[in-house]
């Protein structure tokens, strides 16, 4: 059973930038396809970004592109998410979902969250976006 630590969150003013970790020590991250995933309260989750297996194929929801950035590094077991020019709409839990499973497209595991059927499903970072 995968076990990972998310951290990074806080409180930011808008326009600013944080860097969400999302570490697994122990476990060879480079062979699970891995999403971050917000959601706010009495909403369901959201897919925002997602990296595959080995080759490191990426996605972004529209609303984040050009401001968020995925990244994995291997030596440390750690995923990344940096956020940049961060808006009040970017205020909600993000939480990391890590599968062992192979997925057709990482687009297809962001645009379908699946808490119950990953190998692991965090309790989230909170992110909180206001002046």
């Amino acid at each position: 059973q995968v076990q990972a630590v998310e951290s990074g969150g806080g409180l930011v003013q808008p326009g600013g930038s944080l860097r969400l970790s999302c570490a697994a020590p122990g476990f060879t991250l480079r062979n699970y396809y891995i999403g971050w995933f917000r959601q706010v309260p009495g909403k369901e989750p959201e897919g925002i970004s997602c990296i595959s297996s080995g080759e490191d194929n990426t996605y972004y929801v529209d609303s984040v592109k050009g401001r968020f950035t995925i990244s994995r590094d291997n030596a440390k077991n750690t995923v990344y998410l940096e956020m940049s020019n961060l808006k009040p709409e970017d205020t909600a839990n993000y939480i990391c979902g890590i599968d062992s499973s192979y997925w057709f497209s990482v687009q297809l595991m962001c645009e379908t969250p699946d808490p119950g059927g990953y190998d692991y499903w965090g309790q989230g970072t909170q992110v909180s976006v206001s002046s």
